[in-house]
Formats: C-alpha cells, sequence, structure tokens
C-alpha cells in the first residue's frame, strides 16, 4: 500500500472500498496500480490509500507469489 500516486504506473482509480489497519484504523482506497522497475521486480496490485503516509509491504504476500525474502 502507498498514499504516493508518483510511484504507482497503470493506475486505476477505484471508490468506495476500506481496509483496516492493525490499529483498528479504517483508510479509503482510491486506486490500484503497479510499483518497480520495468526490467526487474515489478510488484502488482499495489492499493493506493488515502492519507497513508508511509508505504507499507507484506512479507507474507511477497513469499506466497514465490519470493524469497531474507530480512538482515
Amino acid at each position: 500500500m502507498t498514499g504516493d500516486a508518483s510511484l504507482l504506473t497503470g493506475l486505476v482509480l477505484k471508490h468506495g472500498r476500506f481496509f483496516t489497519d492493525g490499529d483498528n484504523k479504517r483508510g479509503r482506497i482510491i486506486g490500484r496500480g503497479d510499483i518497480g522497475v520495468k526490467g526487474n521486480l515489478i510488484i502488482q496490485n499495489v492499493l493506493l490509500v488515502e492519507g497513508l503516509k508511509h508505504n507499507l509491504l507484506s512479507i507474507s504476500q511477497l513469499c506466497d507469489k514465490g519470493l524469497q525474502v531474507t530480512l538482515q
């Protein structure tokens, strides 16, 4: 998830959906797109969330897509 539309390519605006974070705060989803560098890893279906101040990445979703995640 990101709050910065300039990071996304292929942005498709969507209205009316919400998500709830771990602190039970609701955020409005305003779009969806892809993020990354062409020719390298591209993360698809990244949500654009109104007012989100920090980008959020789900490690478990990356692993579900067959990627290996190493934290150091």
